[in-house]
């Protein structure tokens, strides 16, 4: 790769590794949804003004419906639950587990009827990564420091980044991504806007929770789309997706650096078998043909 590719890498590495942290500190005052209101507000602004200089934008109005499903299912939902979980467990443990969001989407290939979904290496990437998960959850269960619904609230974020792009790869897949990641956007920050308002409108919160939120939308939300894509053209849409094994990497350091939230058993198991199956399940199949395409997942956290 080229020197600006490894720069964009390392900063993607880290811009979608750091919003476990400022969500858990956005969650301490604002209501989840006021937060992913907020941060697709701000984001929306940059974004929109961006797609329009790109001309991408016209292509993408007509096919509203399928862009308000990605944006539901890539941001408005998942953001909800992420900071919903994240009032009851730790940033580290939540970035942990929404790098599940590759076993996901091994399954769901599999139920659209790629018969290599499920050959041997990516069946391995399978076993490995959910005796991670199990280990994870397990033993931080066993802890007291898990309660089952930010389990299932966190499976659900993974879902929802797995089938998003799916929608783009089968409906979208004509359209410029900056349009329907701009459109998406503004129609989440329309459709939270109530939610904005009432987090907002007893005054500002403190002034950690402002900095969080602001950074949340202008750097973790609107900079790494557009580094983002920019990534994509430089290198492909499947070496670009490396950054998503560093992602859970950083949340659990700054979680324990920042938060002083703790190392525990479960993460210190699951983490290095969970990313071994990521890895695994992600590898391009033995089976397929060569050039067969591969349809990454967007892991905005």
């Amino acid at each position: 790769m080229t020197r600006v590719a490894w720069l964009l890498f390392a900063a993607m590495s880290v811009i979608w590794g750091i919003p476990y942290l400022f969500i858990k500190i956005a969650v301490t005052e604002l209501s989840p949804a006021a937060v992913a209101g907020g941060r697709t507000l701000l984001a929306a602004v940059i974004l929109l003004v961006v797609a329009y200089r790109q001309g991408a934008l016209r292509s993408a109005l007509p096919l509203w419906p399928w862009v308000l499903a990605f944006g539901l299912l890539e941001m408005a939902v998942p953001w909800i639950l992420l900071g919903h979980a994240e009032e009851r467990v730790s940033s580290g443990f939540a970035g942990l587990m929404i790098a599940t969001v590759p076993f996901v989407g091994v399954v769901l290939s599999r139920l659209r009827g790629d018969p290599h979904a499920f050959d041997r290496v990516r069946l391995l990437g399978l076993g490995v990564g959910m005796v991670g998960v199990v280990a994870l959850v397990g033993l931080d269960s066993l802890a007291g420091q898990v309660d089952p619904l930010s389990v299932v609230e966190l499976l659900g974020v993974a879902i929802g980044y797995a089938v998003a792009p799916v929608i783009i790869a089968t409906r979208l897949s004509h359209v410029p991504s900056m349009g329907v990641i701009a459109l998406g956007v503004g129609a989440v920050a329309v459709g939270l806007l109530p939610w904005t308002i009432a987090g907002f409108a007893g005054g500002l919160p403190s002034t950690d929770v402002v900095a969080s939120v602001l950074v949340l939308g202008l750097v973790c939300t609107a900079l790494a789309f557009v580094l983002f894509f920019r990534l994509v053209a430089l290198v492909g849409p499947v070496r670009s997706t490396v950054i998503t094994f560093i992602n859970p990497g950083v949340a659990i350091v700054l979680g324990i650096v920042v938060l002083a939230e703790p190392l525990t058993w479960g993460i210190a198991i699951g983490f290095p078998l969970v990313l071994l199956g990521s890895f695994w399940a992600t590898r391009p199949s033995t089976d397929a043909a060569p050039g067969d395409p591969q349809q990454p997942g967007i892991v905005a956290a």
